[in-house]
């Protein structure tokens, strides 16, 4: 029994000077902003993470980065802000709000946010060897207060109408919709983006025929908002509906095709009397005041 006591007391030493020398995974947790935050093109967005259980981070190292760990969008150490290792992109363009820091919260707020700013961003802690970090997703928002719709002058396939808007992020769903809501589909669709990475959206719509309205329809896929601008189509701007406009155009391209035909034959026939003229003429000679015979021209 005597071995038994002195193997459980030494067990117990050596289990408590473990515990004393291992950190705890449990010594606190970071929690974020659970869902994205949306953030205006140009506005300011605030992204906030906090300690738990509640507990100071003066003496931390609170660190908020994108990508990489090493290139931070804001660092705070040793009670201040340093900005050595700071992106360009954010340099005066981030702040560390610490006035809640004696409970374990703070917050980062970006200014004039532009579309680079969209993306994940972590909230890192570190206590001395210990550390924890929150992820949180910002969503950077545009829409355009410019849409406009232009309309071709009509031709022989009919009347085409374009729609172009620009200054989206990201990138919005368009299309045309009739007087009905209903949706047609385009004749095409492409978009380009600007040096700001903005979206700008070109779509077309071949009409032949039509009454009433046709809607260029966009929207923001992550707030929903939407943008929308009608033109009224009547029957009169198609004079290509009438027969008699349609007759006419017809002779117009029969008479352009005839016309092409006599002018190929007509150089054809020149070009070969003077071959033959050319020939004779090397042939024969010619009377002494160089006028040529008109019995000597035999086509």
């Amino acid at each position: 029994m005597e071995m038994t006591g002195q193997s459980f007391s030494r067990y117990f030493v050596a289990t408590l000077l473990l515990q004393m020398i291992t950190p705890s995974s449990e010594q606190f947790t970071v929690n974020g902003i659970e869902g994205p935050i949306l953030a205006p093109l140009g506005g300011k967005v605030e992204l906030s993470c906090q300690l738990s259980p509640p507990q100071t981070a003066e003496h931390m190292e609170i660190r908020w980065f994108r990508n990489h760990y090493k290139r931070p969008v804001h660092l705070y150490k040793d009670g201040k802000d340093l900005y050595g290792e700071t992106i360009s992109n954010y340099v005066e363009r981030t702040e560390l709000l610490t006035d809640a820091i004696g409970e374990g919260k703070v917050t980062l707020r970006i200014f004039s946010v532009n579309a680079d700013d969209d993306g994940t961003y972590h909230c890192f802690f570190k206590d001395g060897d210990f550390y924890e970090e929150a992820i949180t997703e910002v969503k950077v928002t545009a829409t355009s207060l410019e849409t406009q719709i232009l309309v071709h002058p009509p031709n022989t396939k009919g009347l085409l109408v374009e729609c172009n808007s620009g200054g989206w992020f990201p990138q919005p769903q368009m299309e045309w919709r009739d007087s009905r809501e209903e949706t047609i589909p385009p004749s095409s669709k492409s978009h380009s983006q600007d040096t700001d990475k903005l979206f700008n959206m070109k779509m077309t719509l071949l009409i032949q025929s039509t009454h009433g309205n046709v809607t260029c329809y966009l929207r923001n896929p992550v707030t929903g908002q939407e943008e929308k601008i009608s033109i009224v189509l009547s029957s009169e701007i198609f004079p290509i509906s009438d027969p008699h406009f349609e007759l006419d155009v017809m002779w117009l391209e029969d008479m352009t095709v005839i016309l092409c035909v006599l002018m190929v034959f007509i150089t054809m026939i020149i070009s070969s009397a003077y071959f033959r003229l050319r020939g004779k003429w090397n042939g024969k000679g010619g009377n002494s005041e160089g006028i040529i015979l008109l019995t000597d021209l035999q086509i």
